[in-house]
Formats: C-alpha cells, structure tokens, sequence
C-alpha cells in the first residue's frame, strides 16, 4: 500500500497547490477589493480639466463638468438619437456623436429576472463612464473647420437606430464642407460607422480619421490569474494586453504602428472595442492620466496617412465600434464576415487554449441537445472519462497487480530490515518480473489535471455559462454553492462568513471523495491514515468558493473513478473490502471492532 499512498500524496499536494495558491492570492482578496474600490468611487468628487492629453498629439481627449454626475443628468443634458434592437438599447450623444449610452438586454445584473439590465456605456462626467468616438482630424498647419467632440449633428426628425434602420448624421461647417456620419448596427454588438466628407469650397482638404474609447476611473478588476481584464488590442499581428495598473504608471502613452487590427477595453464578460479599415496603417496607443483625481483610460487609433478630398469631391472612410458581450459564436462571426484579424482573441482562452476551446465547444455542443449546461457538464465528464479510460484502465490495472504483489514487498522489508538498498533492488526486480511501472498510478492524476483546469476557465470566464441554472438551487453554474451547512441550509437566518459558505454540493464532494479513497485499505502509517481522513473536509472547505458547476464536475467524476476502479480492481482479482476499509479509517469503529 506504501506505493499507492505515495500517489495518491502526488495528487493531493497537487491539488493542493492549485487549489489552496488560487484561494490565499485571488478569492480571499477579492471581497476586500471589491469593498475598497466601491467606497473610493463613491466618495469621488473631483474637477476635471476641460481636455485630456490627446494620444498620438492629434486624437481628441475627454471634456467634462467640473464633479461627477449622475447618469440621469448626463443623459439629459445633450440631444440623443435613441437606440433599440434585441439585443442592446440606448442612444447616440449627438453632441459629439459619441455611443455613450448602451444597455444589453441579454443580461441582467442578477439571476433574478427583475434586476436591471447591465449598463454598459455611459457618458463622459458620469461615474464609471465608458464611451467611443470616431472622428477625423486635420493634418499639421490645417485651418479647416473639423467636427469634434463638442459638435453637435443633426439628425432626421424621429431617427431611430435598430439593425433594420440605419441613421445618417450630418454637419455643415459652414466654409463648404459637409460632413456626414451613418451609423449602422448588426451582429448583435457591432456598429458599423462610415464618415463622408463632401467638399464644395475651391481648395483640397486633408483628413486624417481616428477612434477612440474612453474610460473615466479605474474599473473594479476580479483579480483573477485565469483571465486577463484591461486595455487590449491586436496590434500588428499580436496579442497587446496592458494592465490598469501598469498603464498608470507611465508618463508616456504606449503606441505602436499596425496594418489594421483592433484595440479596446475588455471585462470578465463584456468588451468594447475600436476596429479600423483592415488594411489601412494606423498608430495605436494605450494612455492614461488624471483628471483632477480621477483616472482616464483611453484606447486609440490614428491612421498614418492623410485622406485627401478636393474641391467638388467627397470621400469617405469606414471602421467599426464592437460593444456588447463576449459571446463566442458572434464573436467568432464577426471575425469571419468582416475579416477582422485576429478578433477571437477578444475571448482570453489562456495559455492551453488547445484543451479550453475544445472543451468550451463540447459543452456548448451538449447543452444545444439537452438544453441545460450542468446536465452538459455531467455528459462531457462521461465522455472524458470514456476517451481516456484506455489510459485510466491500464493504470488501475498496474495498480491492481501492485496491491497483489504487497506480501511480497513486505517479506522484503522483512528480510532486509536494515538495508533499503537491497529492499529497492528486491523491489525492482520484482516490477520487472510481474511487468508493472511504479509510476502508472500517476497517469489518472496528469490527465485529471489539464481537464480541471480547463473546465474550470471554461466555467470562470465563458459568458454563455454566466447565470446558467442547474436544477433546484443551483441558478448559477459560475457562481459557488449559494447554500451553507452553518445556517442549516437556510433554516436559520443567518448568513455565514465567506470561509464557512459550505453548500450542499461541496459536501457531496467532500463525501465522493471520501468514499473513493476507502476503495484502498487504511494506511499503516498514522500520519497517512489522519491525512487520509481530513483531506476530504479541507477540500470541501476549499472548494466551497468555488464555481459550482466545477464541483458539480468533481463529484460527479469521482463517482465514476469509483464505480471505474471498482470494476477493474474486480477483473484484477483484487478484493474490495469497502465496509471494512471505512470501519478501519474511523477510530471509533476500529476500536469496537478490535473490542
């Protein structure tokens, strides 16, 4: 039993080390951080400077009144242009032309039904404001009349945007140019913006357009290490991720030239993101600053090149604004109608994005046939477990062929008490003759650990599992276990620390692993013996935090690891002695026993 024990250590430091580095460095902080930053943003009273430092010295920066205002006045103080599909509502800030008003209607800010929908965009001025602006500006030494980001355009009597009706803006400079926007909607999150500029006055006039995405103070972040939240951009072919953290603490903008791409902010489940022509050079930069106390984050890009329009001429130019939630199947569409490089890295599927992908598309693909993800979750561990159940088989079996070997590798110790070179010698020889490997009880835990990994991103990050129910009490897959034992489940009205949020699935958990391990007679060893015993309770306690629908997963994959090894040991003719097993794992029965 000393080999199967060593293992079975290998993978409980293992998870341990997953398990409890995640819970210290990201869960515990996480309320604290929460709590902190909330009560900064509340108690923020601050002036603002009429303009921001522009990136690149040409694109514009943020306005704005001298406290911060509430949403409501916001809104109310400019001309708007109202918006409305099936997925998004909202308006268009006619002063500016700005989209700083967005609502997605998919999703509600909890798994009641009557919570608001999430609020995406708001003005500049209001707390958490969050705003794009597409525009174009003059080339050095220029007196035309440009619109800017305090213009107000025009726009027909009852316009109304929606992805049947597109609304076209317009502005006379009243020196021969008119400038015209039309604003268009579809796939769900994208507008589609294209500016023309007619020129009736005798000279030509250059242009130069440019994009941008504002965000006024620093955004809660939920810290977590498996997925990245911050400025973001494909920028001349690669993956650019920039941390608020790390941005605040420049002087100096962050830029970089591309042929095309994309750039913006993105959060655990929402991004917004500027898309320019995909073959037009442009520089793009991450910047930030202060406004009085507040920090301001922007995002922007500035084509390279001028867009020359004579006289009796107009031209026009074309980039998209992407708002909207993370969603794998519209993110993925837009990548492919529009070309846009290298957009599905919208979504962060992380380093082993090989196994998170697949994953993710298996479980989507399961809860298309029966219509629910936690019962998608429990057939995807079925099929896991049936592809590797080769590998699983033949590493059971080598650790049956172990346990019926273990009278002889104790007459080893026996025979030679005092000398471990020879009981390793004995030993070897012995592996040898019967054609087993020590290391086979590995393999179950290797497998077992990329698979954790990537449900659990799958879980933590894929939006289509947010507020995804299960049955009964578990509305939320992505959240923990919303039940206690430490409140008898509801019945008495408390509600119970963080730490002690031990719900009815964690200890189905704790339980399944308990179980699974008295498949294997009690160490010897004492010291194994009690770790044996509490390593169960401390996952429970562990896991507790966890999103439910992963420990759904676990429990349900011990539950076949059992009924699995239960079967192989028996074609092995290695006998189980399950009741036998969990009286000797318990002192007290052990002890009536031995009486």
């Amino acid at each position: 039993m000393k080999y199967d024990n060593k293992n079975f250590i290998l993978a409980i430091v293992l998870s341990m080390l997953i398990i409890f580095g995640w819970q210290y460095f990201y869960a515990a902080p996480l309320q604290q951080q929460l709590t902190a930053q909330t009560e900064t943003a509340q108690t923020q009273q601050d002036t603002q400077g009429q303009t921001a430092p522009a990136a690149g010295g040409a694109v514009p920066g943020a306005g704005g009144a001298s406290a911060v205002a509430s949403r409501e006045d916001a809104l109310a103080a400019t001309p708007r242009l109202k918006i409305e599909t099936e997925f998004v509502s909202g308006s268009i800030n006619l002063k500016g032309a700005m989209i700083d008003d967005l609502h997605l209607l998919r999703y509600r800010e909890t798994i009641d039904p009557k919570s608001p929908t999430i609020t995406f965009l708001s003005p500049s001025g209001t707390l958490n404001a969050l705003f794009a602006e597409q525009g174009m500006v003059s080339v050095a030494g220029s007196t035309a009349k440009l619109p800017g980001p305090d213009t107000v355009w025009s726009a027909p009597a009852g316009a109304l945007l929606s992805e049947s009706s597109p609304v076209t803006l317009t502005w006379d400079n009243g020196e021969g140019l008119l400038f015209t926007r039309k604003i268009e909607i579809s796939d769900q999150y994208l507008f589609t913006v294209t500016q023309t500029v007619t020129n009736r006055s005798p000279a030509p006039v250059a242009v130069v357009p440019y994009a941008r995405i504002q965000r006024q103070d620093t955004p809660y972040v939920e810290g977590y290490w498996v997925f990245f939240e911050g400025m973001l951009g494909w920028i001349d072919g690669s993956l650019r991720e920039v941390h608020y953290s790390d941005i605040a603490e420049q002087q100096q903008p962050e830029k970089a030239d591309s042929i095309g791409g994309w750039l913006g902010f993105t959060d655990k489940y929402w991004a917004a993101a500027v898309i320019p022509d995909q073959k037009m050079p442009v520089t793009a930069s991450f910047l930030h600053t202060k406004l009085g106390s507040r920090d301001l984050y922007q995002t922007d890009y500035l084509a390279r090149d001028a867009l020359t329009v004579g006289p009796g001429a107009s031209l026009s130019h074309t980039d998209r604004l992407f708002a909207g939630a993370k969603v794998v199947r519209t993110i993925n569409a837009i990548e492919q109608r529009h070309q846009i490089d290298g957009f599905n890295y919208m979504i962060d599927w992380g380093w082993f994005y090989f196994l998170t992908k697949p994953f993710f598309y298996l479980l989507d693909w399961l809860n298309g046939m029966v219509g629910n993800f936690g019962v998608a979750i429990l057939l995807a561990t079925v099929l896991v477990k049936a592809a590797v159940f080769p590998l699983a088989n033949k590493s059971y079996a080598s650790m049956s062929k172990m346990k019926k070997l273990q009278p002889e590798m104790e007459r080893l110790k026996q025979e030679y008490p005092d000398d471990r070179m020879k009981q390793q010698q004995g030993m070897m020889e012995l592996y040898k003759r019967e054609k087993v490997s020590p290391l086979s009880g590995c393999l179950p835990v290797v497998v077992q650990i990329p698979i954790f990994f990537a449900l659990y991103k799958v879980i933590l990050t894929s939006i289509e599992l947010r507020h995804a129910p299960f049955f009964g009490w578990i509305q939320d897959l992505s959240a923990p276990d919303p039940t206690s034992l430490f409140n008898l489940f509801g019945l008495i009205p408390w509600t119970p620390p963080h730490m002690l949020m031990i719900g009815v699935w964690p200890i189905i958990m704790g339980i399944t692993m308990w179980l699974q391990m008295r498949l294997n007679p009690t160490p010897p060893d004492p010291v194994q013996a009690s770790l044996f015993n509490w390593m169960p309770v401390i996952f429970t306690f562990m896991l507790g935090t966890f999103p439910v629908g992963l420990v759904i997963y676990w429990a349900w994959s011990n539950t076949l690891s059992i009924a699995q090894q239960s079967l192989i040991m028996k074609r092995h003719g290695v006998e189980i002695d399950f009741l036998g097993n969990i009286r000797n794992s318990l002192p007290f029965l052990k002890k009536k026993a031995s009486g």
